[in-house]
């Protein structure tokens, strides 16, 4: 589902290759292999992603791995194309940053599991971005919590803010298109993935955004 009208800047990674990037992004879409995970799979294999991705159950295990997280790794493995992926995400003008690449946010780069990579569409502005609030609550809004969210976004959207929230319903929805109306900027940040867009009556927000 192309969600996107206008193309997100799409390029390769700036630090690695095709082949590389398209191990990394496979190993998102691995349960189990968070970013603490992939860390040690980077460090035993000195970042050869590809050697880490096609590694026998007794390497991984060398590496830092338990056995149930090795046998679904193993298992998940076996029905992903690293290669495919990256097409879809080409295909959906999703732009693809990793941990290694300038354009990673800093301030995101100094938590501890920070995620090694980051899908986005549109672009991200590490400059304005430095200054950044998030705002979030409940799904079923009050007058009050209306009336407040709004006041919140529009001034720091006119205090050059960027406002970050998860494009849900209720006050996710508010905070966004009041940063959008008052002109400023909004990231959202959203669990569902690029892809699938919910809930589905903001589409419309997330091309907006």
């Amino acid at each position: 589902m192309e969600v996107f009208d206008a193309p997100s800047r799409y390029y390769p990674s700036d630090s690695l290759s095709l082949d590389e990037l398209a191990y990394w992004v496979a190993f998102t879409r691995i349960l189990g292999i968070g970013p603490v995970r992939f860390k040690l799979l980077l460090d035993y294999f000195h970042e050869d992603v590809s050697t880490a991705w096609k590694a026998d159950s007794k390497e991984l295990a060398r590496a830092g791995l338990d056995q149930k997280i090795i046998e679904s790794f193993i298992k998940q493995r076996a029905s992903s194309n690293p290669q495919q992926e990256l097409e879809k995400l080409e295909r959906l003008r999703v732009q693809v940053i990793t941990i290694k690449d300038k354009e990673y946010p800093p301030l995101l780069k100094e938590i501890y599991n920070a995620p090694s990579v980051l899908y986005v569409a549109g672009t991200l502005k590490k400059e304005e971005d430095q200054f950044a609030i998030g705002v979030v609550g409940t799904r079923k809004v009050s007058t009050y919590g209306r009336q407040a969210t709004e006041q919140f976004a529009r001034e720091l959207a006119q205090g050059h803010v960027t406002v970050v929230s998860g494009l849900a319903h209720g006050i996710d929805t508010i905070a966004h298109t009041t940063a959008l109306d008052a002109g400023g900027r909004t990231i959202a940040v959203m669990a569902s993935g690029l892809d699938i867009i919910y809930p589905l009556e903001n589409v419309g927000l997330a091309r907006r955004i």
